[in-house]
């Protein structure tokens, strides 16, 4: 039994040995190619020399909320009266930033103020996890999604040697978003703007460079101006009907079907819309349009972009959602 003990004790270690090792391959490796894509060895340097494997990265990529949490949890977490306070006390405090925003993209302010809050709550939590360990940590534990971590290890790298940004403000979420909206590294380097005329894009510690290019990100993704982004909406009961966010008809269709306007008002217009029922036709609809297509693609999931929205609609004044 000793032997075998002992056995067990010698082999973990050298199993924990050869981890490490091939861990640390990985990463000088990765040093190798930020070099390569004209990073200074200096700066690689300092981001890579001292990473280790982060535990808790692997774990938080098992489990993202907007894709598990239930929505009435998800939607009660980020639509709060706090939330509502805080933004609606933000939008006064930077009224100017939200206006040349909006001008200059067409995109509503209060859209940019519900990402914002959304995403930092305000720039109140915007992320603990050291972007070149987390992303080092997803590529060498050989995650599925390996090339896709390198590259934006990369783009977060180029963005220091480019002048953007010090080695010291890549701090975010465990998956390498970052800054007060959150942007990916290789978003960053696609579509931020330089909104208050420095001569970087700081969306770290430049409130302007970060409204200014999630204005730009969702002009991009086709937001129109003047046009709605949600509405909430009343099924017959029992509704078997089509359902679904792609599935766009105008709103005076809808009414056809026995939609009604939350307040039991009639449906007109001739604005395409696709019509959710994210619990059943019993709880409330929303239909939603091509505004709302715009903000669904800032993270790819329909609680996410319900919950902008629907802050949205709170922080322009709107009451609560109507049905329960």
């Amino acid at each position: 039994m000793r032997l075998l003990w002992f056995t067990g004790i010698l082999i973990t270690l050298w199993v924990g040995t050869a981890m490490a090792d091939d861990f640390a391959a990985c990463v000088a490796r990765l040093q190798d190619a930020a070099v390569a894509a004209g990073v200074t060895r200096t700066v690689a340097a300092a981001a890579l020399d001292h990473v280790q494997s982060d535990a808790s990265v692997l774990a938080l990529a098992q489990s993202q909320p907007e894709f598990k949490l239930p929505i009435w949890d998800y939607l009660g977490f980020l639509v709060d009266q706090q939330r509502i306070d805080e933004g609606r006390a933000r939008m006064q405090q930077h009224a100017q930033i939200l206006r040349a925003a909006e001008q200059h993209s067409g995109v509503n302010r209060y859209v940019l103020t519900a990402v914002w809050g959304v995403e930092t709550d305000y720039g109140n939590t915007t992320g603990k996890h050291f972007l070149p360990q987390a992303l080092a940590t997803l590529v060498c534990a050989g995650h599925r999604r390996a090339g896709f971590w390198r590259s934006e290890l990369l783009a977060a790298l180029q963005l220091v040697a480019r002048g953007d940004l010090a080695l010291h403000q890549l701090y975010g979420s465990w998956a390498g978003a970052f800054g007060q909206t959150q942007f990916l590294p290789s978003t960053y380097a696609r579509l931020a703007v330089d909104f208050d005329g420095d001569g970087r894009r700081d969306l770290v510690d430049s409130l302007a460079d970060a409204l200014g290019s999630t204005a730009n990100y969702l002009q991009r993704a086709g937001w129109r101006h003047g046009e709605p982004w949600m509405r909430e909406v009343q099924v017959p009961a029992h509704y078997k009907g089509p359902t679904g966010r792609t599935n766009r008809t105008p709103a005076s269709t809808w009414a056809t079907q026995g939609v009604v306007r939350a307040d039991g008002g009639v449906l007109s217009g001739d604005a395409p819309a696709g019509l959710l029922l994210p619990a059943g036709p019993e709880g409330p609809g929303f239909l939603v349009f091509r505004n709302f297509d715009a903000i669904y693609a800032y993270n790819r999931a329909e609680s996410y972009a319900l919950a902008i929205a629907h802050l949205a609609d709170r922080l322009a004044g709107s009451p609560a959602l109507r049905t329960p």
